[in-house]
């Protein structure tokens, strides 16, 4: 027998799981338009074509680990108060869109949903029903709930590290080229609330979804 023969069968069974695990590991690393079925393979330690027996394409893959994302997300519980429910699922939402933040764009927009994903949006839709939210209320209430988070998710994804200061270092440089005559609000926002100390852009998330939920409150009154 040779030796990558020999490699093959030392390593350890690859399952659909293992390679969705994988393959989410690696879009976290590279971001989902760098990878490929190679480049997959390669991080497993296998061949691409043994990847296939687990998973039929890179579209099925791609499937699976927007499921595994959705997997993540805390579901808003059945019991007990509905809007705290629902807010616990938005902010797990935003953490888990933040470790994965190449997810974002592909939460919503797969044809072939697994499990995971239905089972969270059933989830949520069933949070809003027992808050007693008409149908059409629902739909509103969902569809500014989950643009907000992957709104922010994608926001927070494209600016630079602010836990690696990368994002004060920005901000100054964009500042010292900015004219304080002509852009005087923005040189005042700027100094005088941005560089101040504890500032977070991350703080705005729950400010502003807590302005969504008290709305959504009030659709119940429409059910």
């Amino acid at each position: 027998m040779e030796g990558s023969e020999l490699e093959e069968k030392a390593r350890p069974s690859l399952s659909r799981d293992h390679v969705l695990e994988s393959a989410v590991a690696l879009a976290d690393d590279i971001g989902i338009e760098a990878l490929t079925i190679r480049k997959l393979a390669t991080a497993m330690g296998t061949k691409p074509m043994t990847i296939y027996r687990h998973v039929p394409s890179k579209e099925a893959i791609v499937d699976g680990m927007v499921d595994s994302v959705f997997a993540e997300i805390e579901r808003p519980s059945p019991d007990g108060d509905w809007l705290g429910a629902l807010r616990r699922r938005c902010v797990s939402a935003r953490a888990v869109l933040n470790r994965h933040p190449w997810a974002a764009p592909l939460m919503e927009s797969r044809t072939s949903p697994g499990p995971e994903t239905l089972g969270h949006h059933d989830a949520v839709v069933g949070c809003l029903r027992r808050g007693g939210l008409s149908w059409p209320m629902v739909a509103h209430a969902n569809a500014m709930l989950d643009a907000y988070i992957y709104g922010f998710a994608l926001l927070e994804a494209s600016l630079p590290s602010q836990a690696e200061g990368e994002f004060v270092g920005a901000v100054e440089d964009i500042a010292a080229a900015m004219d304080a005559d002509a852009y005087p609000h923005l040189v005042g926002f700027t100094v005088e609330h941005v560089f101040q100390p504890g500032y977070e852009f991350s703080d705005t998330f729950e400010v502003g979804l807590d302005v969504i939920l008290e709305a959504v409150r009030g659709f119940a009154g429409d059910a």
